[in-house]
């Protein structure tokens, strides 16, 4: 059988789609990733709290089983050999999910609906990867004194992990080609500088930036850490999020659209159909796999 690349790659959106839409999931390494507490996903019942993990036996052999809690008091006992069935559920901005009723039709209706809709979704991304593929991107310039000025003012010493991503990734901004790059680093290695350096690159560039995050605690974070590091240079800085009062929104949502705005942080706010950008150069998510697919196609179009 000959399979070709548009073929290969069809398969490969498809499966992107499935894993992403299915469920806000996270995958388990073990089971001490979970807490008496949180949420979990189970390929087969749906989603369920995980209340802690019990010791049975079972025809004369002891072993450990995760329990799950579903509607009505509920439990389902898996053991840990088959971890690989659960993930761990992951909301939007910390909402509690609806539990799933043990046994009942909801979740295996839940899961036809998603994979009916599987096939469009693919089809949708397809086109959207071909589109960005031919089109030119927006080649920054290289870096002068004022980019240097503010690298130089980060008063930690950078390891040489971040100065080579950050050397990378603006190495691909001064591409003709539209960037797309993953970057992946411990806690503390240093991922929000890497992010400001590119940022500043692009508003210096006269471009905006967004820079999306899963919680409004993450983006108030982010927001005073810009406040912070953008204060001796002409960025402004807005925020989107649920901490913001309705003026404060609405005047956000003004000087965005106006290009007064250079840099706004949000969660899920950024993708309503109210906020319009001025000339949007720069996209960055932060825990990128909190977030599905189709959220963030919308931005990438």
């Amino acid at each position: 059988m000959v399979v070709t690349e548009h073929e290969l790659f069809n398969a490969k959106v498809k499966r992107r789609a499935r894993h992403q839409t299915l469920a806000n999931a996270e995958r388990l390494r073990s089971y001490t990733d979970l807490h008496p507490g949180d949420y979990v996903v189970h390929v087969n019942h749906g989603i369920g709290e995980y209340v802690g993990m019990q010791t049975l036996e079972v025809d004369g052999v002891h072993q450990d089983y995760i329990t799950i809690l579903y509607q009505k008091g509920d439990k389902l006992f898996i053991p840990v050999s088959q971890l690989h069935l659960v993930q761990k559920y992951v909301a939007a901005d910390g909402k509690r999910p609806r539990i799933n009723k043990l046994g009942g039709s909801e979740w295996q209706k839940t899961k036809r609906k998603v994979a009916a809709k599987i096939e469009d979704i693919a089809d949708d991304l397809i086109k959207l990867y071909a589109a960005r593929e031919a089109e030119p991107g927006y080649a920054f310039p290289p870096d002068d004194d004022l980019q240097r000025e503010f690298e130089a003012e980060f008063p930690y010493p950078e390891t040489d992990d971040q100065l080579r991503s950050a050397k990378e990734i603006k190495q691909d901004m001064e591409k003709s080609r539209p960037m797309d790059r993953l970057l992946v680093g411990d806690v503390g290695f240093g991922k929000t500088e890497v992010a400001l350096r590119a940022a500043f690159k692009a508003v210096e560039a006269g471009k905006q930036v967004a820079f999306l995050v899963p919680t409004t605690i993450l983006a108030q974070q982010h927001y005073d850490t810009m406040i912070d590091r953008f204060a001796d240079f002409p960025v402004e800085v807005g925020m989107l999020s649920r901490f913001r009062t309705p003026a404060q929104a609405k005047q956000t949502l003004a000087d965005l659209a106006s290009g007064k705005l250079d840099i706004v942080v949000g969660t899920h706010r950024l993708l309503s159909k109210d906020v319009h950008y001025h000339d949007l150069g720069l996209l960055i998510i932060d825990e990128e796999q909190r977030f599905g697919v189709k959220h963030k196609e919308k931005l990438k179009r």
